[in-house]
């Protein structure tokens, strides 16, 4: 983004939802953020007419030119995966708007969904027919992910496919400035990128690990949809990769005035869904992410949670989520 964001006349097309990362660097970088909305009833796909109207926007009434369009495939925080028919779609957009294309694919061995595979945008931009097989991306991978991946240990690389030698200069130099990686990140990114292969010593007992931990997942992945959308005014789509749920939260219109009425006597302006976080975590101990934090369609209401904990402990979660929203339907129905 520092290469290609010079100020207020630049803009980055991203997902809406979104890792909130991605709009504090085009804060920091003042640069003009176009978001295009991912549609939730369609497993939150993608379709070419939001594009249009999201870069067209951003012209319009930003004054600002995407330079950048930022792809999350797995989804952060929606848990979804990308069909290659999607993605060709991005890519033929991203060639013909002269965008680079960012594809955070950091959670590309999480998918869980029987038939759902990932695909790289590396393989669906070279497998496609000229000029499309030429288009500018920079593709992300992190050792913080993954199967076996610690999120405390920080680690990762970039590939850039079709860029001007003039901007990878600048890339470079980019890079160059900063200190090199910390030791623990390059053994991972190492380790990564090389797991070990038949007639290694640590072979069997490597993939052993892997495949039950992914199992694990993959399990807990399915319970806590089908959970979810057994709660009062839930509504959440198949995790089908990531790490993460993102469920529809539908509130009593008594539960909104009340939030108005809360934040004109603590002299803020808290979220419908944030208040809903802060009360369940206050009553409960659990900790939710509000989808505001992400971003939403208007006058929708959302929060992320995670597949992350053991089995016996999400079933202690959903029971409390559970209780805590039913709670709210009896108090402000």
């Amino acid at each position: 983004m520092q290469i290609l964001i010079g100020g207020p006349k630049d803009g980055v097309m991203i997902p809406i939802p979104q890792y909130p990362l991605y709009t504090a660097q085009i804060a920091l970088l003042d640069g003009r953020g176009a978001p295009y909305y991912l549609r939730e009833t369609e497993d939150w796909g993608v379709h070419p007419e939001d594009l249009e109207a999201a870069y067209s926007k951003c012209v319009s009434e930003e004054g600002a030119t995407p330079r950048l369009f930022v792809a999350i495939n797995p989804g952060n925080p929606t848990g979804n995966v990308l069909d290659r028919k999607v993605m060709e779609d991005v890519v033929r957009f991203c060639h013909d708007k002269k965008l680079v294309l960012l594809a955070d694919e950091v959670y590309q061995e999480n998918i869980y969904a029987p038939g759902k595979k990932f695909v790289s945008y590396r393989e669906v931009v070279l497998s496609m027919p000229e000029p499309y097989n030429k288009t500018m991306l920079i593709s992300l991978h992190s050792t913080s992910k993954g199967i076996i991946g610690e999120c405390g240990r920080r680690g990762g690389y970039f590939e850039q496919v079709n860029i001007p030698e003039e901007l990878r200069e600048q890339l470079v130099k980019t890079c160059s400035i900063n200190l090199c990686s910390n030791v623990n990140g390059q053994v991972m990114t190492a380790l990564m990128c090389s797991p070990p292969k038949k007639g290694d010593a640590s072979y069997e007992s490597y993939w052993a690990e892997y495949n039950g931990l992914f199992d694990s997942l993959k399990a807990r992945a399915e319970l806590l949809a089908k959970e979810l959308n057994t709660i009062p005014g839930f509504s959440c789509q198949p995790v089908q990769g990531a790490m993460y749920a993102f469920p529809n939260v539908t509130l009593p219109e008594k539960y909104r005035q009340y939030n108005e009425e809360q934040n004109k006597k603590e002299g803020r302006q808290l979220a419908l869904d944030a208040r809903w976080a802060l009360e369940l975590l206050e009553s409960s101990g659990i900790v939710v992410v509000p989808g505001s934090g992400f971003g939403q369609v208007d006058g929708t209401w959302h929060f992320r949670t995670t597949i992350l904990p053991p089995m016996d402990q999400m079933q202690r979660m959903v029971k409390a989520i559970r209780s805590f929203q039913e709670n709210i339907y009896k108090k402000y129905n």
